[in-house]
């Protein structure tokens, strides 16, 4: 587990319209300090691999800045598990069964309800700071192309929330610790074929496992092969 400078009591500044929640909170580094930055959409918001997220009214999109002391970069990984626990954590206190598609989204009814981004930044071997970018589907509606891949809380369960009060809860269970079991324990998927994107290269595994580091095991052509997340996407 890291160590880091403020344990709890991150300032929330709340915006009704960013281009980026997580570009805001980059700007802000140079004041040193924990942070929590919302807004109630987004019209530049980006997911991983530098792709576009839709970001419409509805949802929750918030970035958590964090500075810690003496964290280690070979421990980075539960960064990602602290954010994708407390996703699941939000989900679960609402009534949704959500699953963990490593290494970072969260799925519900084997659709995408939650995607996170992490930006790091790094001084030799340890983390200095952390950009935790979470857009989580509540309410918004969503463009076509994304109908048969993506869902809301809404459309999972019928009902109308209140965006604020997911927002809060999300808040508070990112200031708890988390575990990689706790992760792990969410995490699905484990047995099926998908297909791995390493860098220009596509081709088709069977996801095996994740050890606690965060690092995937996959079988390809008969052979296992270790995986980071900066190394691959995996899409189902």
């Amino acid at each position: 587990m890291y160590a880091m400078n403020k344990k709890i009591g991150a300032e929330i500044l709340r915006f009704d319209e960013l281009p980026s929640t997580n570009n805001y909170a980059k700007e802000k580094r140079a004041e040193g300090k924990d942070l929590v930055v919302i807004a109630k959409k987004q019209s530049g918001g980006r997911g991983t691999k530098g792709r576009s997220f839709v970001s419409e009214e509805g949802g929750v999109y918030l970035s958590k800045l964090t500075f810690y002391a003496d964290f280690l970069a070979s421990e980075a990984f539960q960064i990602m598990a602290t954010a994708a626990v407390s996703v699941c954590e939000t989900l679960e206190y609402f009534g949704l069964n959500p699953v963990i598609k490593w290494a970072n989204d969260v799925y519900v009814s084997d659709k995408k309800i939650c995607g996170i981004l992490i930006e790091n930044v790094f001084s030799g071997n340890t983390i200095r700071s952390s950009v935790v970018g979470i857009g989580l589907n509540v309410c918004n509606r969503l463009p076509a192309e994304l109908e048969t891949i993506a869902t809301t809380m809404e459309r999972e369960t019928g009902k109308r929330f209140s965006v604020e009060e997911v927002t809060n809860r999300l808040v508070e269970n990112l200031e708890k610790k988390k575990t990689m079991k706790q992760y792990l324990s969410y995490l699905g998927y484990m047995g099926r074929q998908a297909e791995l994107i390493l860098g220009d290269e596509r081709v088709h595994g069977r996801l095996v496992s994740v050890d606690e580091r965060g690092a995937l095991t996959v079988e390809i052509d008969g052979k296992m092969k270790i995986l980071t997340a900066a190394e691959v996407s995996v899409r189902l």
